[in-house]
Parts: structure tokens; sequence; C-alpha cells
């Protein structure tokens, strides 16, 4: 079959018109941390491993974890945590709650934090841990270079013989 211009114009018109466009240039991804870890996609979507409340500063903290985190959690296999388990921590300011002033409730989102579990990956930092940090609602990561993950280290020392983590799992009936 031979196209005449006019059906040749019509086949690139359409082409062009069911073709996305795409962007000159890809957009980075802001949901990688300066050490290379990216912000878990599907975080929201996890099931809670527990809770804590700090009092220094009034935040509370829901503290999730991926399959392998939570699988770890309810069979109290957390010391060592296996590979793969990824903790996220997500921090709010509290509030009194309105309708019960005696309890508090969460209040503007602050960041969240994760924790990798690689015992090979991350065995030169001591921990076994890789740590990220993403701020605000807009999720921007935190930290300037690679190095970001001493702070969370160092807070974390008091907890070394729980293989670096604060949480306790919640126990469940």
């Amino acid at each position: 079959m031979k196209l005449t211009s006019v059906s040749r114009r019509l086949v690139v018109l359409t082409a062009l018109a069911v073709t996305p466009l795409m962007p000159l240039q890809a957009a980075p991804n802001t949901a990688v941390s300066p050490n290379g870890l990216e912000l878990p996609q599907n975080y929201k979507d996890w099931k809670v491993i527990s809770t804590s409340h700090r009092i220094d500063n009034n935040t509370m903290r829901i503290i999730l974890g991926n399959d392998i985190a939570i699988k770890a959690s309810r069979s109290d296999n957390m010391n060592p945590w296996p590979d793969g388990a990824i903790l996220g921590k997500l921090v709010f300011k509290q509030v009194a709650e309105k309708n019960w002033p005696s309890a508090i409730a969460p209040d503007k989102f602050v960041h969240a934090e994760f924790m990798y579990k690689d015992a090979k990956k991350y065995k030169s930092n001591g921990t076994g841990w890789g740590w990220a940090r993403w701020l605000g609602m807009d999720q921007k990561p935190y930290g300037k270079d690679e190095n970001l993950a001493q702070p969370c280290i160092t807070c974390h020392v008091p907890v070394k013989g729980r293989d670096w983590v604060f949480t306790t799992a919640i126990k469940l009936p």
C-alpha cells in the first residue's frame, strides 16, 4: 500500500499526538539521600512495629517496618535484625488532642528516618545499618554528604547491644 503525502502527514501527526513528550533532561531523584540510600517507595503501606514519645523535644514517632522487619519483630528475632530489614520512623510534633486534652496526638510532620540492615554492606560503619532521613512534607533528603549517618550512630550507641535499635516492638495479643 502506497501512502500519499497527506496520509504520511496524518501518520506522523497521529504518532506525535499519542507519544508522550519526553523531558530534555530527567529530573534528579530527590528521594535519594546524599549517602545513596533511597526513600522506600511504599513505606506508607508498611505495618506498625511500635510507637515512641520523646519528652525532650515533644515529638512522637510511628515506627514502621518492611515485611522482613515485621516478620522479625513478630517472631522476636531482633537482635540482630535480619539483613533486608528496614525500619522507618515517622516523626510528628505533638499536640493535645482537641477532644481529649489529657491525650497527645500527632501534629505537624517533621521528618522520616530509615535504618537499612545489611551487615556486610554497612560493616565499615560498625553498625551493620545504613541510615538516612528525609525532611518535611516534601521529604527533602537530609545531609550534605555520605557522612550524614555519623550523628545517628553516635545517638544510638546506648543501644549497641540491641543491634543499634531503640525501638521496642509491641507485642500483639
